[in-house]
């Protein structure tokens, strides 16, 4: 039944109370709790596919079905070989022909990603929500149009539209660009390759560069920069940056590829430097962009960047009233609890009758190279821009027990930034293993604005690494506020 929603002072009929463009984490979210605050909700989304295209997708979206989730198993299975090394010196007589089965791996990982795609269908049927497969697109401020599988297709109206699009992978343009894979079929390859070039130096290169050298790839990662993963902590990356090359991967900072070509070996791939490489596999993992191509959005008016990402006020709102968004397809900060908290922000401000602005401080996240690396607030060059006061830096740098036996030549590093007018802990940062489930309490902390000396008053659990971050008494240094000038 048709709701009838005033406008103008008129009666008006929509089919729905939100129409929701994306079932991806922000989307379902953002339906399921809508629906939950009584409203009538529908959402569409492509057929699912492991690779993503103009045509498939599925529900759960890029996290669940080509991002994080099936990264994280990889991460897992890429592991072992770390494992393994270091179980000698436990005592673990192993024997030397250990044998990677990639196909194995890959049809388990294909088999969870599609159990919770099933997973999220149910959770949107059990909360009154309609699923709708096929491309949506807006035709107006209050209608979606969507192209069904058939190629016929539906129009439906709503008091709200909400577009929850995400982002894809891009390429760089260059000569044999096509020759390139992204993290989409990187994550779905029918054969490990044994030579991988990836360029790019953010949370995608570095993590697969881990992926593909823990599973006996060989690896050679360029980049623009000096160090990988631009935007963290310098100190932080610089560790990141050893532990890459201590694992076994070819680093080529400052460098990039400018022209792939298919040979009976491989792919010729060459650098700006003139150098020449033979792989069996090219990633390109430079970024992401707004998925917003096909929406039609000027069908409604709806502004874009220049990315193409769509513009929102504080609340996720268009310019055009009825339209609204959140998650990548915005740009803001592109992560998927990010966007979880969005879509929950969203509905308690549309449906709910409590505005929510989501709330950006604070935010943790983890880079899941081998070990890993995680951040909550301010890295230390931030914390100096933005410094009005002092700052304290703390560090700790340790062998972690683990590695005192198997012979292993990683450290673990912390790091806590402290402001010193008001003894909060303004940034935390931790490279080594376990760090992102570590981080996550720290993050607590600090949402409740911890101060340096209640970090210190608090017990440690011992023996631990996570109990550093409340032994760290003395600083390592102190930034003056005049230093920033």
């Amino acid at each position: 039944m048709a709701r009838k929603m005033l406008r103008d002072g008129q009666q008006e009929e929509y089919d729905f109370d939100l129409f929701v463009i994306g079932a991806g984490s922000g989307g379902v979210r953002a339906s399921r709790t809508s629906a939950g605050f009584g409203a009538k909700v529908a959402i569409c989304e492509l057929p699912f596919h492991p690779i993503s295209s103009e045509v498939v997708g599925g529900v759960g979206g890029t996290c669940v079905i080509r991002g994080c989730v099936p990264k994280k198993i990889l991460v897992y299975g890429s592991a072992f070989r770390g494992e393994f090394e270091d179980a000698r010196n436990f005592g673990w007589e192993l024997d030397e022909d250990i044998k990677f089965n990639w196909k194995k791996l890959l049809h388990n990982k294909t088999q969870e990603i599609q159990r919770l795609n099933g997973i999220y269908k149910r959770l949107l049927t059990n909360s009154s929500v309609t699923m709708i497969e096929g491309e949506g697109k807006v035709a107006g401020p209050h209608e979606v149009e969507v192209t069904q599988l058939d190629g016929s297709i539906q129009k439906y109206t709503a008091k709200n539209i909400l577009i929850a699009t995400g982002s894809r992978a891009q390429r760089v343009k260059m000569p044999g660009e096509e020759l390139a894979i992204t993290s989409d079929e990187a994550l779905s390859l029918e054969d490990l390759p044994k030579h991988a070039v990836i360029l790019g130096g953010g949370y995608i290169a570095v993590e697969f560069a881990s992926i593909w050298r823990g599973m006996g790839v060989t690896v050679d990662l360029f980049y623009r920069k000096e160090l990988p993963l631009r935007g963290f902590d310098d100190e932080m990356r610089a560790v990141v940056t050893k532990n890459l090359e201590g694992r076994g991967i070819k680093l080529h900072p400052q460098s990039t590829l400018t022209e792939l070509s298919k040979t009976d070996e491989g792919i010729k791939v060459v650098t700006d430097h003139g150098d020449e490489l033979i792989a069996d596999v090219v990633l390109f993992a430079t970024g992401r962009a707004p998925n917003t191509k096909r929406l039609n959005l000027e069908a409604a008016g709806v502004e874009t960047d220049r990315t193409g990402a769509i513009k929102v006020d504080e609340y996720s709102r268009t310019n055009v009233p009825s339209i609204w968004a959140v998650g990548d397809v915005t740009n803001r900060m592109n992560l998927t609890p990010v966007a979880l908290m969005e879509g929950t922000c969203f509905s308690k401000t549309v449906f709910g009758g409590e505005p929510t602005k989501p709330d950006y401080k604070d935010i943790p996240c983890a880079v899941f190279c081998i070990p890993p690396l995680s951040v909550v607030g301010l890295s230390e060059q931030q914390a100096l821009e933005q410094a009005t006061s002092d700052v304290l830096i703390f560090t700790s740098s340790f062998t972690p027990m683990k590695n005192t036996i198997s012979g292993r030549q990683e450290k673990t590093v912390m790091k806590l930034i402290v402001d010193s007018a008001t003894d909060r802990v303004i940034g935390a940062s931790m490279c080594g293993p376990d760090a992102p489930e570590i981080m996550q309490g720290i993050a607590v902390a600090m949402k409740c604005g911890a101060t340096k000396k209640q970090f210190d008053s608090t017990v440690g659990i011992h023996p631990s690494a996570a109990e550093e971050f409340v032994t760290m008494r003395t600083s390592t240094r102190r930034l003056t506020v005049e230093s920033k000038i």
